[in-house]
């Protein structure tokens, strides 16, 4: 398969010019520009991540790259990921599929549960259905991107008896299955013959092999043709790997830490950080530095895809610029030159 090498974005909120965090309507006009930049500078994919934080600004993915879509040519478009035990999964399906008919067939959907659970409660839903929830909406939607007209029933939403859902798609939508690293997700994907997306962002991307082995094997076992299999982890570019460092050290941390007051870990230590960059899952340095790990990644696990998260944290809007701009310009041909 190519190697496709892509970006994605939660819309993290930056900080501006005066020091103060922008509003978050500015942050997502922002994201724009980045992706209008990932579009000419060469980068294959651009995903943006939906949340319901303040501390990032995407809530409808699908309405901000409709905007990219205007304003691009060739880059794919798509979410990283979409929540879908809190959405319909028809109404997902139609905004995709306009998506898909505005950008002239550049849509994809990465579906997954997310690693927050804001939108539970947000939308009416109870986290005790959580397993059920996904399961049946992830049955539900792959039906829809396979079958003109769909008969269904579950639980978790009305029935439907040979309904078609419009618009209709005019060439087949690509939708990939997030993965966190569990058997049972693994086994998930290979159930609905669904292209895997493997969240790797602790730890090095080496230590995921069994869980991308036990994906192809039982893929094959099952008599499905091979997929795609991608990985997503955070990381910035810099012009060197010391100014990469800099650049990302104190957002990054104030975006871990944050979390982990939430959930009960303890602050990111510097030591931590320069592991995860030397052998962990930080992408972080200059252009060569990025490329090598990145390929070095792509062969130990096979892949068709890396997506690179360039936001983490507050850190401001030239500095995302910049790191774009390097990643299409000088990582990916690095990149490809390596695996070449």
């Amino acid at each position: 398969m190519t190697l496709e090498l892509a970006l994605d974005t939660f819309g993290d909120v930056t900080l501006g010019t005066d020091g103060q965090m922008k509003p978050q309507d500015q942050v997502i006009r922002d994201v724009v520009e980045q992706a209008v930049l990932a579009d000419q500078a060469g980068v294959d994919f651009i995903g943006l991540g939906e949340h319901h934080r303040d501390d990032f600004a995407i809530s409808a993915p699908e309405v901000i790259l409709g905007a990219i879509a205007a304003r691009t040519t060739r880059i794919r478009l798509g979410t990283a990921v979409t929540v879908l035990s809190s959405d319909d999964p028809i109404r997902v399906f139609q905004r995709f599929s306009t998506l898909h008919a505005l950008s002239d067939g550049r849509a994809e959907v990465i579906l997954g549960r997310g690693s927050f659970t804001e939108s539970f409660p947000l939308f009416g839903f109870d986290l005790r259905d959580y397993e059920t929830l996904f399961n049946e909406k992830l049955d539900l939607f792959t039906r829809l991107l396979r079958d003109p007209k769909v008969t269904w029933s579950g639980s978790t939403r009305p029935a439907l008896k040979n309904q078609a859902v419009h618009p209709a798609l005019g060439r087949p939508l690509r939708a990939w299955i997030g993965v966190g690293g569990t058997p049972e997700s693994v086994m998930r994907a290979v159930r609905y013959d669904l292209p895997m997306m493997l969240a790797v962002i602790g730890g090095p991307a080496a230590r995921f092999r069994p869980f991308v082995d036990l994906y192809r094997r039982a893929a094959a076992e099952a008599g499905h043709a091979a997929q795609p299999v991608g990985v997503h982890s955070p990381g910035h570019v810099a012009d060197s790997d010391e100014a990469a460092k800099e650049d990302l050290w104190p957002h990054y941390t104030r975006l871990l830490d944050r979390i982990g007051r939430e959930r009960g870990w303890s602050p990111i230590s510097r030591d931590h950080f320069e592991a995860e960059v030397a052998q962990g899952a930080l992408y972080v340095g200059s252009p060569e530095t990025v490329a090598r790990k990145i390929a070095g990644t792509v062969k130990a696990l096979g892949l068709a895809r890396f997506e690179l998260k360039y936001s983490s944290g507050p850190m401001p809007h030239d500095r995302l610029m910049r790191s774009v701009e390097l990643y299409g310009t000088r990582v990916i041909p690095l990149v490809r030159d390596m695996l070449a």
